[in-house]
């Protein structure tokens, strides 16, 4: 029995990043020996165990053999006769596909070192046209890796075309392409995961609602870069370096799409595609199973967005019903998010990514003042029932108006 790190601790390592999981194959060995050896069973469909003591995973060395469609469609054989160069040959990209011994020696068949060192990302072998989330897994890589000048070998490129023309891609499920997508949407440069998509066009097959954007032309004097494609990967550019959270890059990222919505003939105008937005968003999150939270603030970005670009001409009675609408009293952090994706909506356009938004402040400030009025506060002055409800309103827009009157909002870009 031989035990070698294998994956992603391999690669980090190499690329002096921090290690976070370490994964191990073992060669030369049967499930029951290594249960004997005190490792916990966790694989269903091929043997992985958890050490007894780090808890880290161990897989028996394996091969694949592809014998139906999608990315499921395989025969996963496992003996202690496999070796560790047929199981490092049925991996995705070289640098994954780097092992390493107890004493630090690698293990490198496919010349994985090599491809880290001239930032490349390359296949391992023709099987892997075999697994179509693979072609996702490369977006991915290309996202995460992107600040380190990591670029899509050209052969690997044509790869993933020809396995999106295929037809393979239509047989991921909803699951596994939200995984992969969210795991992207946490990666120093989003935006890149979606173009690549776009590039070997598995965006129009996967996202339809986002590639359908390219091409569709905005007013030049909002949108120097005209295209709302573009527009759209600027400012999912641009939030990524304001927040962390996939909820407000996710929201970033579909805000425009009712803009495909909008009759040809009205273009470059798109009035009232914010609200028209509204059943594509909920039709890409139903058919991804999109979790309720994220789903639920892409809603209110995609409805509101536009407000928000012209928060200081609204009303006292009109911030107040959007306060309702959006629940900032049980949910105060979405004034937050919605501050920073109208921002990144506002500086996401060409040669404008450096404006003030001062919108975002004003939207905070008028919150605040919302807030500072209670429940607990009109109760005690004896209001009951409906009437509770009648007075916070009251008092709430009469302290938003007070404020509204003593700020000022300084000029700005204004969408």
């Amino acid at each position: 029995m031989k035990m070698y790190l294998v994956g992603g601790a391999v690669r980090d390592a190499l690329l002096k990043l921090p290690v976070k999981d370490r994964d191990w194959v073992v060669v030369g060995s049967t499930p029951e020996e290594m249960q004997e050896q005190g490792f916990q069973r966790i694989g269903r469909d091929f043997p992985v165990f958890l050490h007894p003591n780090s808890r880290e995973e161990y897989a028996l060395a394996r091969t694949e053999r592809k014998n139906g469609i999608g990315y499921s469609g395989f025969v996963v054989w496992s003996a202690p006769n496999v070796t560790l160069e047929q199981d490092l040959q049925r991996r995705d990209l070289t640098i994954n596909a780097i092992a390493q011994t107890a004493n630090g020696d690698l293990i490198d068949p496919f010349h994985g070192n090599r491809d880290l060192q001239a930032r490349l990302l390359r296949h391992v072998s023709c099987a892997f046209n075999e697994d179509p989330l693979r072609v996702l897994r490369v977006a991915r890589f290309a996202a995460r890796f992107a600040h380190l000048n990591f670029r899509i070998a050209e052969e690997t490129q044509t790869l993933m075309s020809q396995m999106t023309a295929s037809g393979e891609l239509r047989h991921l499920t909803a699951e596994r392409v939200w995984r992969e997508t969210e795991k992207a949407l946490t990666a120093f440069n989003p935006q890149v995961y979606f173009q690549v998509l776009r590039d070997c066009g598995a965006l129009k097959v996967l996202f339809p609602e986002i590639d359908n954007l390219f091409g569709i032309p905005s007013p030049e004097k909002w949108h120097p870069e005209i295209d709302t494609g573009i527009h759209t990967l600027m400012a999912l550019t641009l939030v990524s370096a304001l927040s962390e959270e996939v909820d407000v890059r996710f929201a970033t990222l579909i805000h425009d799409v009712g803009k495909a919505l909008t009759p040809q003939e009205k273009w470059p105008s798109h009035h009232g595609h914010g609200v028209a937005g509204i059943r594509l968003v909920k039709a890409l999150c139903q058919r991804l199973r999109v979790p309720n939270a994220i789903r639920d603030l892409a809603l209110i970005v995609t409805e509101f967005h536009d407000m928000v670009h012209t928060i200081e001409r609204q009303p006292a009675d009109v911030l107040i019903a959007l306060f309702d609408r959006i629940d900032i009293w049980r949910k105060p952090h979405r004034i937050e998010q919605i501050a920073l994706t109208s921002e990144a909506d506002a500086r996401g356009r060409s040669g404008l990514e450096s404006i003030a938004y001062p919108q975002g402040n004003y939207l905070r400030q008028v919150c605040a003042l919302a807030q500072s009025i209670s429940t607990k506060a009109v109760i005690d002055d004896g209001f009951k029932g409906a009437n509770v409800r009648k007075e916070l309103t009251r008092r709430r827009i009469t302290v938003v108006a007070q404020g509204i009157a003593e700020m000022q909002l300084p000029s700005s870009h204004s969408p």
